[in-house]
């Protein structure tokens, strides 16, 4: 009898424990195919964060984008573009094109957006430029020789200005010239329109007045900045010129606001203009 018994409970128990082998074996199919999914998932997630973004600057625009003394390629466009990437999590490749040919390479899809110290204005966003929010306020100025006795937009009668090709400065120069009477001649960069002036090609200069300050200390420059010839001047803004890329104009707003409420944006500009 005592027999029987035993063998009766050992069989319970072999069920039993069959029982539990049968749970342990679906839960751990439940578990795997969960696993299966989260792993599809996170490659899928993966798979869309690797798109590496091309975006296109200018090369001389110092102290917004340029190379230094180590032929790094600097500046505050390049550290707030690195520092919203990080915030944000995405890729992206610098190409240092030049003014025009960067607008050229977006307009064309061989670049996904530009950062350089673009100016904000209705007449871009109408020509198809689809900016941020702004990332830096700038004014515009009028800069002469350090020797030079003129004072003002009245000294120019006559003369003949420089400017950079497409930019605000450009734009400040031809809404004064029919009152002040001088002439325009455009140049696709900012270190040759500067020897232009240094040269006497040219009487006076207009460029965005941190541009120029930043230049004329860091280079040694003989010329001068007229305080007094500023304009209200307006914000830079990072550009795309397809919609298709919103996605990276968002995380670039994104990432903006998260770098000027820790602190970051004002340690980048602290770090170029003291």
């Amino acid at each position: 009898m005592k027999k029987l018994l035993a063998f009766g409970m050992a069989a319970m128990m072999a069920l039993s424990l069959a029982a539990c082998g049968g749970a342990a074996s679906s839960s751990e199919a439940a578990s795997s195919e969960a696993a299966s999914s989260s792993e599809a998932a996170s490659t899928a997630e993966t798979a869309g964060s690797d798109k590496t973004w091309v975006i296109a600057t200018d090369t001389v625009f110092k102290p917004f984008e340029y190379t230094d003394a180590n032929g790094d390629f600097v500046g505050i466009d390049v550290d707030i573009l690195a520092a919203i990437a990080e915030d944000q999590g995405f890729q992206y490749e610098l190409k240092s094109l030049g003014w025009d040919s960067a607008i050229a390479a977006c307009q064309a899809g061989q670049a996904d957006g530009m950062i350089a110290g673009a100016s904000i204005t209705q007449e871009r966003k109408d020509s198809g430029w689809l900016f941020s929010d702004g990332y830096y306020t700038a004014t515009q100025t009028m800069t002469v020789p350090a020797n030079s006795d003129i004072t003002g937009f009245d000294g120019l009668q006559g003369k003949t200005v420089a400017v950079k090709t497409g930019t605000q400065g450009a734009a400040y120069a031809e809404s004064l010239k029919d009152q002040y009477g001088f002439t325009i001649q455009s140049f696709e960069d900012s270190p040759t329109m500067y020897q232009a002036v240094l040269g006497g090609q040219c009487a006076a200069c207009f460029e965005d007045t941190p541009i120029m300050q930043a230049s004329i200390k860091d280079g040694g420059l003989a010329l001068k900045v007229l305080e007094d010839t500023a304009n209200e001047g307006g914000d830079y803004g990072f550009a795309i010129f397809n919609a298709d890329n919103q996605e990276l104009l968002d995380m670039f707003n994104a990432g903006l606001a998260d770098i000027k409420e820790n602190g970051k944006y004002d340690e980048i500009l602290a770090k170029y203009l003291g």
